[in-house]
């Protein structure tokens, strides 16, 4: 009786031991603010700046992973909105539509701004000229020729730069000649950088935060600087153009959360519109959508420095 009694005391302490092993390895994997692991797509038109948010965050938590995805703009929002993504970064808000479709399934997507970026037009350093009207793109998007272009260079037809450029042309189908789509935005850096005439347009991030293998390329571009439709000035994709307003293809930045929980998504976003995060973005040479503030210590008097 004894030995039945110490033989069902130690199946109840293993039993008891593995509940709570198996309870201390759900709460170790339980998602929060910051800890857990999670995906997000992201517009690749900005994936750059993206990837040093997610370093500077994973080295700051260290319990947290986030995985970056990058797609075009279409797939990005077709991701959210059959929700096989949760968490996305776009070049814009969400549409009235979108919104409503989300509200039918019962999302209450969270929309944080965090950044004024831009597109910018390039052309080859063979072209003298660095100036360019945008209503010559937008001619030219419309199928009217011009003598100064031979061809339009995108990314990828469903990229957030064609639908941008679309829209202010008002067309809903790009020309059939003269407007070429390649694959990815450092694909229409080389291809610009290669060959006369061409004007390429890219997401402005990729070009002031190049990767390596791109660096002799963005040495044989030119960054053109743009006249709007309604000025007779040009202006460049530069911080201090889009601070003012003056940059006529500036556009903000947004991360749009869907999780529905307090989890990494919410952590992140407030990261990114948070002080570390718009200091990457400044650094970047992105516009930050709230000026990171700055301490002065004002002294009354003048210490040298112990030699």
């Amino acid at each position: 009786m004894l030995k039945y009694s110490k033989v069902l005391g130690l199946v109840v302490f293993v039993f008891l031991f593995a509940m709570c092993n198996q309870k201390s390895k759900s709460e170790t994997k339980k998602e929060t603010i910051l800890k857990g692991s999670m995906a997000i797509t992201v517009d690749e038109t900005v994936k750059q700046i993206i990837d040093d948010q997610v370093a500077v965050f994973e080295g700051t938590y260290y319990d947290a992973k986030i995985t970056v995805n990058p797609k075009s703009e279409t797939e990005v929002f077709n991701d959210l909105l059959n929700q096989k993504a949760n968490v996305a970064i776009t070049a814009r808000d969400l549409t009235k539509e979108e919104r409503a479709r989300f509200e039918k399934n019962k999302i209450n997507p969270r929309v944080t701004p965090f950044a004024h970026d831009a597109i910018a037009f390039i052309s080859n350093k063979g072209n003298n000229d660095t100036l360019i009207a945008l209503k010559t793109v937008i001619d030219f998007m419309q199928g009217k020729a011009d003598p100064k272009i031979k061809g339009l260079v995108f990314d990828n037809p469903n990229s957030s730069t064609v639908r941008y450029i679309k829209e202010l042309a008002k067309v809903n189908e790009v020309p059939k000649t003269g407007v070429f789509s390649l694959k990815t935005n450092n694909e229409v850096i080389k291809f610009v950088s290669e060959n006369d005439g061409m004007i390429g347009i890219v997401g402005v991030n990729w070009l002031s935060q190049p990767t390596p293998d791109m660096i002799e390329s963005i040495k044989k571009i030119n960054v053109l600087s743009v006249k709007g439709l309604n000025s007779d000035k040009y202006y460049s994709p530069t911080q201090s153009d889009l601070a003012l307003d003056k940059y006529p293809l500036a556009r903000d930045l947004f991360i749009i959360n869907c999780q529905g929980h307090s989890g990494l998504g919410m952590g992140f976003a407030s990261f990114i519109a948070g002080d570390i995060g718009q200091r990457i973005i400044l650094k970047s040479s992105l516009l930050p959508y709230r000026t990171p503030g700055r301490k002065l210590k004002i002294r009354n008097e003048i210490i040298k420095d112990k030699e």
